[in-house]
């Protein structure tokens, strides 16, 4: 059946036409393809479940926590690698492992990620993780958008769950420095990556899944900080994500997708990044936005395979030296990323759903003060 939902920001309602039996259904494909990929432990695999366990959340199947957790305990067993950054990012579905099931081994593996991030993850200038994939020092002072979804977002979410002040100060300071370093304050639109060595952004390209990395927690992290308005950084995350949006709805191209180079009119349309972009307006809850989540989550819909997979991904992308190499980065296969990033435009649509739903029944008055609160 088709349902129009509302979700608020505290603007007003934000009503989007979908089917919620098929977005169930698409978020059941996604999530069954996903699990069949040959996922490691590390930042594909990190957003893949990140997403499996926002489906979770949202649909409340316990075939998706029961299958995560043989995965992870499968894992555990063979043993785990080392952490870099980018592994950290597999920490989200810990939390979520551990919220449900209380196993201390959960807890373990996440403080021990918080440990490295802490303490020996390498940072540079005033505390700012560098973006690392390896042991090795791959990208020496560079900070990268990622690392707002690996690490800096994985702290808050820790931070908020222990009630532990400090993990909630240092990834509200990595949000902090990351705006600073990568937002273009002319346009609102954030850079790939920037170079503290140079004190430039490198070949300076607005790509697109950068900026899902930074809307999409900017978004979460405005939403899940108990008395947000208490840290000063959060009013940066507040202004930084609202430049950000208004920049981003003037670029969306007809079939509802962001071209993976923004401002390029011939790049081609990238579904992760249109995903992420847009999951994050639903977050925010801006009314005014509807019209540009409804594009986007028909162009996501669109290209979703019957079997679950997410097509039309770019793959892997460091940052690239001009446009034209950022243009040739391939988007023929299912990548982790494309699949997480849909699922937690899907998730986010359908707990929205549920709300207005789960309101509507209660009666007007619970109704209207869910559309406040949302």
């Amino acid at each position: 059946m088709s349902a129009c939902f509302s979700g608020n920001g505290g603007l007003g309602r934000m009503n989007i036409l979908a089917s919620a039996d098929r977005l169930n259904q698409v978020a059941d494909r996604v999530v069954d393809y996903t699990f069949g990929m040959d996922l490691t432990w590390d930042w594909p695999g990190g957003v893949a479940f990140y997403g499996v366990s926002r489906a979770y959340e949202a649909t409340g199947d316990k075939t998706y926590l029961e299958r995560m957790i043989r995965w992870v305990d499968e894992y555990i067993e063979v043993g785990l690698p080392g952490w870099t950054v980018n592994t950290c990012a597999m920490g989200h579905m810990l939390l979520t492992l551990y919220e449900e099931t209380k196993d201390q081994k959960y807890l373990d593996i996440i403080l021990s990620k918080i440990d490295y991030l802490e303490n020996r993850a390498l940072r540079f200038g005033d505390r700012v993780l560098q973006h690392t994939v390896s042991s090795k020092n791959d990208f020496p002072e560079q900070c990268w958008a990622d690392t707002l979804f690996m690490a800096a977002y994985f702290m808050l979410r820790v931070g908020v769950k222990l009630n532990e002040k400090r993990l909630i100060h240092d990834g509200l300071h990595q949000f902090l420095w990351h705006i600073n370093y990568l937002q273009d304050e002319d346009n609102g639109l954030w850079y790939h990556g920037y170079t503290h060595v140079h004190q430039n952004h490198m070949s300076g390209i607005h790509w697109a899944r950068a900026n899902a990395w930074a809307a999409y927690t900017m978004s979460r992290a405005a939403g899940e900080v108990p008395e947000g308005y208490l840290y000063p950084p959060m009013m940066h995350i507040w202004s930084s994500l609202r430049d950000q949006l208004a920049a981003l709805k003037k670029l969306q191209k007809d079939d509802g997708l962001w071209g993976t180079v923004l401002d390029c009119p011939d790049a081609y349309g990238e579904v992760s990044a249109t995903a992420g972009i847009a999951a994050a307006m639903v977050q925010q809850g801006n009314p005014l936005h509807t019209k540009y989540v409804q594009k986007a989550l028909d162009g996501v819909l669109a290209n979703i395979a019957d079997n679950g997979r997410v097509r039309n991904v770019s793959g892997g992308t460091a940052v690239m030296n001009d446009v034209d190499a950022y243009l040739q980065i391939d988007r023929k296969w299912a990548q982790g990323w494309g699949q997480g990033l849909a699922l937690a435009l899907l998730s986010s649509v359908i707990q929205r759903a549920a709300k207005r739903n789960e309101a509507a029944a209660a009666g007007p008055a619970e109704e209207e003060a869910a559309s406040a609160t949302e």
